[in-house]
């Protein structure tokens, strides 16, 4: 059964930064993609930024620019650098792994909070 954890989130001033990490069970090279959801309250789920197999990755639009998404295969961890953080960036951020039979597996989720 693969395990994500994350870890990371916090309260931060607008403009301020954080780096959300996400430890995985297994070897993460055996997931076809690893990324990084967010939840606000009142909200869907959406994407944030994804990582793929081979290395290219993938943001949502309101992020790009200011997020980043790496991986360590040595200590099978995804990480997400957050920088110029925005109020309406507030969400419960969640890991997602996708293996190859496309089964998808979460995190317990980790709250960030930008204050104004």
């Amino acid at each position: 059964q693969v395990q994500l954890v994350e870890s990371g989130g916090g309260l931060v001033q607008a403009g301020g930064s954080l780096r959300l990490s996400c430890a995985a069970s297994g070897n993460i090279l055996s997931f076809n993609s690893m990324g990084w959801y967010r939840q606000a309250p009142g909200k869907q789920r959406e994407v944030v930024a994804v990582i793929i197999s081979g290395g290219s990755t993938n943001y949502a639009g309101s992020v790009k620019g200011r997020f980043t998404i790496s991986r360590d295969n040595a200590k099978n961890a995804v990480y997400l650098q957050m920088s110029s953080l925005k109020p309406e960036d507030t969400a419960v951020y969640y890991c997602n792994a996708v293996d190859s039979r496309l089964r998808a597996y979460w995190g317990q989720g980790t709250q960030v909070t930008v204050s104004s």
